[in-house]
């Protein structure tokens, strides 16, 4: 499988509308606005994010687990199946079918392993089941 064409100014614009939706919905709204004090800032790193999954730029440098584990108790298997919907609901709008179900496939695999690593870190750290 051939990957599909996506620019820069195509992931600007999905991480743009998709983190505009997450801001205003019901369940995640309060998660993300109490943990990004910083938006455009957070906005630049999730565009180089998906930058380096996407095109393979190297651009971003962080730690999506530990950025993620730091919220550990907030953080719900059904807020990750919310942020997919939305993704979906996003990248179907914005880009090429085959485009969007690139990302689709990429951000179901990253929110199943964040999914992973944060409910190890709430069973070693916290005590906490899911």
């Amino acid at each position: 499988m051939t990957s599909p064409a996506l620019t820069e100014d195509d992931l600007n614009r999905v991480v743009e509308a998709f983190y505009a939706s997450v801001r205003t919905d019901e369940m995640l709204g309060p998660i993300f606005n109490g943990a990004i004090h910083d938006w455009p800032g957070h906005l630049a790193t999730l565009q180089a994010f998906w930058s380096s999954v996407m095109l393979t730029s190297g651009r971003y440098k962080g730690q999506p687990m530990v950025a993620h584990t730091r919220h550990a108790a907030e953080i719900s298997p059904a807020m990750f199946e919310r942020w997919l919907v939305l993704w979906r609901e996003t990248t179907d709008a914005l880009l090429p079918a085959d485009a969007a179900a690139a990302m689709q496939e990429r951000a179901a695999r990253i929110a199943e392993s964040l999914m992973l690593g944060i409910d190890f870190y709430r069973n070693r750290t916290l005590g906490v089941r899911s």
